[in-house]
């Protein structure tokens, strides 16, 4: 397993070593031990979430408060998906900032995102099945996010704004310049 930094502190680009034959492939996904040799964070994963979606569906993006904030291991088991996080870490040198990636069936990447951000993904496949690891159980009234195409933060979904569905709960989502941190 390689695990890459970006340019945001904590945030870490998961890349397994796969190995494929005649019978198709086998890769492990996480090494709690490799995680906290190379990152130096000791994680403990006690939940863990799937979701299918459609093309065009965008989730998030969504973060939990206080003592309920989660760090989170994403990976798109099959499809693709642009994921996407958000520093909301008042003390970084890259608040307010987002990165992106895509991750899909073939390069099975994964991300790793710590607590303090926000996260989201869009759909670029006709399908995907998106799952994640999370620190923390899912708490909903310390549930909060931002709406995906706040202006401050000019994210770029990759596809047309007529190919965008989300939630009813998403469409409500304030302005990161509205949220109380």
């Amino acid at each position: 397993m390689e695990i890459q930094s970006t340019f945001i502190d904590g945030c870490f680009v998961v890349k397994p070593r796969v190995f494929d034959d005649e019978r198709g492939s086998f890769f492990e996904s996480f090494n709690q031990k490799v995680f906290e040799e190379i990152t130096g964070l000791k994680i403990d994963f006690i939940q863990d979430n799937q979701s299918i979606s459609k093309r065009g569906v965008l989730r998030g993006l969504h973060f939990q408060t206080g003592e309920y904030m989660q760090a989170k291991l994403v990976r798109a088991v099959k499809g693709e998906v642009l994921d996407v996080v958000v520093d909301l870490r008042p003390n970084s040198k890259t608040y307010k900032e987002h990165f992106s990636i895509v991750l899909n069936d073939h390069n099975n990447f994964q991300l790793f995102v710590p607590r303090g951000f926000a996260h989201g993904f869009i759909t670029l496949s006709e399908s995907a099945i998106f799952s994640y690891k999370c620190d923390n159980y899912y708490h909903k009234s310390s549930e909060s996010g931002i709406i995906y195409n706040d202006p401050d933060l000019a994210i770029d979904w990759k596809l047309d704004i007529s190919e965008i569905q989300l939630s009813e709960k998403d469409k409500e989502l304030s302005f990161i310049k509205d949220l109380k941190l």
